[in-house]
């Protein structure tokens, strides 16, 4: 409306505003206000001392170590998946991928980040599954608080519907409560959040967590884990069913490498796929989960070489889905090719143009936790079924114009075939 905005789109100046002078642009303009809306101290939203020092008490808990340790849940949370599609391949049905891979994904955030059985294939109109697809609806309520957002900050928080946030407030309270209360553990997100406050009371510092912070976090890893992974895949799968000799290659990894390990697909074997990498790398530079990275500058910062001055509060965004298909950066843009990121090819990729988690210190804290659960996902999917185009679907799909995490605007059906 009235106040500037700046869109840069030069590497180098990019790699300065969320790497190198990252101390001038540490925010990202949330408003929080945790007493009347708790999920909005949540470690994305939160800005300066407060963010720093909730991101060093989260980071321990997204390392590989602990990633491994939730691994057979995740694994565990695909088996009701490939009986669903067995199902629908069994009655020569079209499969709704987004649907199923939506289902999949809020099996294993709910068990990953509340500890909870979803159940979403058994009961798809679930709680989790049902308040899940409700935090990222686009109402007109929700369209309307991020329009007003852009103008008055505080007026954001109006985005999330009072019974969402009234459901996971009673949910992740009654489960800390649970195990507060007795001996009952699991290898979750609340565990992870649970000993560090354990940790904290046995040394006596005050780096714990209150219920409000570790509601927050769980909320945030519950609806960026399940969207943008689902998404993801979605985008992969439409991609593999149009690119049929890709999706063979990557069926015959997936076999030859579970092979190795007595034909399971265990957390070694997962990160030994190479050429997975490779094809998730692509389908996230064609279809980057958050199209958009915004800043704010915290303080006056002149433009090295140019004598021009960002001021204090101006919003700087970089395009990352711009970046992505720039042909200067990549060419052939609109040309799904997994090469693009093998090992001989990655190098040549220039710094900065490549942003699919952001970059810097505010880079996505569960990108190793998204990886794994896309890379599970797609490997138990394609070990099992062949997929190609429905009649009904183009190639060319539209992008829906008004949702917060890159997604197609229509479902995505595709034929499927059990693998003989």
């Amino acid at each position: 409306m009235s106040k500037p905005l700046l869109l840069i789109v030069e590497p180098e100046l990019i790699k300065n505003v969320l790497s190198r002078d990252f101390p001038y642009f540490t925010s990202h303009g949330m408003h929080v206000d945790e007493e009347k809306d708790p999920i909005s101290g949540n470690l994305f939203s939160l800005d300066g001392e407060k963010w720093k020092n909730m991101r060093i008490k989260l980071t321990p808990t997204f390392t590989s170590g602990k990633i491994k340790m939730m691994y057979n849940g995740i694994l565990t949370c695909g088996e009701p998946m490939v009986d669903h599609v067995k199902n629908i391949a069994t009655q020569g049905q079209p499969m709704n991928a987004k649907e199923v891979l939506a289902c999949f994904t809020t099996d294993v955030i709910g068990s990953s980040a509340f500890g909870i059985d979803c159940n979403s294939f058994k009961d798809p109109d679930a709680d989790f599954r049902k308040y899940g697809r409700k935090l990222f609806e686009i109402t007109w309520k929700a369209a309307f608080a991020r329009f007003l957002g852009i103008i008055i900050p505080r007026f954001r928080r109006l985005g999330i519907e009072q019974d969402v946030q009234q459901f996971f407030v009673d949910s992740f309270t009654k489960i800390v409560e649970l195990r507060e209360s007795g001996n009952f553990k699991r290898n979750d997100f609340v565990q992870l959040m649970l000993d560090i406050n354990q940790k904290a009371e046995a040394t006596g510092s005050k780096d714990g967590l209150k219920l409000g912070q570790m509601l927050a976090q769980s909320v945030m890893f519950f609806g960026a884990g399940f969207e943008t992974s689902s998404t993801t895949m979605t985008f992969c799968l439409h991609e593999l069913a149009h690119n049929i000799a890709i999706q063979q290659r990557l069926r015959e990894e997936i076999n030859a490498t579970m092979q190795k390990y007595d034909g399971k697909l265990t957390y070694d074997a997962i990160i030994e796929m190479k050429y997975l990498n490779m094809v998730l790398d692509e389908t996230l530079r064609k279809y980057p989960p958050a199209s958009m990275i915004s800043r704010v500058c915290t303080k006056d910062y002149e433009i090295e070489g140019t004598g021009v001055t960002i001021e204090t509060g101006t919003e700087v965004f970089v395009s990352i889905l711009g970046l992505h298909r720039d042909p200067e950066y990549f060419p052939d843009p609109e040309k799904f090719d997994p090469e693009r990121f093998s090992h001989e090819n990655k190098s040549n990729i220039r710094s900065f143009t490549y942003l699919p988690f952001g970059e810097g210190p505010r880079i996505c804290i569960g990108l190793r936790f998204g990886v794994i659960q896309a890379k599970v996902g797609l490997c138990l999917l394609l070990k099992n079924f062949i997929f190609t185009p429905h009649e009904s679907m183009k190639y060319n799909m539209e992008i829906h114009k008004n949702s917060q995490i890159l997604s197609f605007q229509e479902d995505l059906l595709l034929n499927v075939k059990k693998v003989s």
